[in-house]
């Protein structure tokens, strides 16, 4: 399904939010949240702040899944990025972003 430029792919209970389809991660970090209503809003809310915090990373294309676990929601970050990379440094400003607590408070809250 395609909602304003936007791929969301379900897979059972995941939930995948792409800007290309078929989603690639070229890069990727993991978090686990508390459990929220609407993943939906979860998986545009953390792509805005990844997005945010990367778009001066030439040919990314941002990525987000999530899906409910024991203990809440499961969160992959990341994406597909055109070209050579620093790996490391992205997925260390990656990591800021999930692990920011002002960020988790309110994803949870907009997505309860």
């Amino acid at each position: 399904m395609r909602v304003k430029g936007w791929h969301m792919e379900r897979e059972g209970e995941a939930l995948t939010l792409a800007r290309r389809s078929p989603a690639r991660f070229d890069l990727k970090v993991e978090t686990l949240l508390p459990p929220v209503g609407r993943l939906e809003r979860l998986a545009h809310q953390v792509r805005q702040d990844m997005w945010r915090a990367l778009r001066d990373l030439r040919g990314f294309a941002p990525v987000v899944r999530v899906r409910p676990c024991a203990g809440g929601v499961s969160v992959e970050a990341g994406g597909e990025v055109a070209g050579a990379l620093p790996r490391n440094a992205v997925e260390a400003r990656i990591a800021e972003v999930l692990e920011d607590r002002a960020n988790r408070a309110r994803w949870v809250n907009w997505a309860a």
